[in-house]
């Protein structure tokens, strides 16, 4: 059965990858990065991710590499293509020239695309209007339920 319909368990092995049971992650080596893709776009379709869109060859998936060599920027930054629920990543190390590793992410994870986005990882620099007057209005409701009760 395709990995997006059964969705390999944490802890196993899976053609080659490993799964935590939200992300499965492998890498892909060819003789040369275009091989690589190509073998890339096979795995996604053969795994019934044949919906998600790719870039169309290699030189457009080479547009999607950050420019930067800072490996501070490459910890924060995916680099490479990412379109939920996949990314394909190129290598920190840029000697790895014909590598790229996959990530699939299981769609039927809880908060799976806040995760898929990081966006559970951020802290917020500083609260907007909006959030202060939320967080207001809730404290107002409990204060107001607690005096009623």
């Amino acid at each position: 059965m395709p990995l997006r319909n059964e969705f390999p368990p944490a802890g196993s092995d899976y053609l080659g990858g490993a799964s935590d049971g939200y992300e499965y992650r492998t890498t892909f080596a060819g003789m040369n990065l275009g091989h690589t893709y190509e073998m890339v776009k096979q795995f996604l379709k053969e795994e019934g991710y044949d919906d998600v869109p790719l870039p169309k060859n290699e030189e457009e998936l080479l547009l999607f590499r950050l420019p930067t060599r800072n490996k501070q920027i490459l910890l924060f930054e995916d680099n490479g293509y990412v379109h939920n629920p996949i990314k394909i990543l190129f290598p920190i190390d840029r000697r790895k020239k014909k590598v790229l590793t996959l990530c699939i992410y299981n769609e039927d994870f809880p908060d799976h695309l806040l995760r898929f986005h990081r966006v559970l990882e951020r802290k917020p620099s500083r609260s907007t209007p909006t959030e202060i007057e939320t967080a207001a209005s809730v404290k107002n409701a409990k204060k107001q339920h607690l005096e009623e009760v």
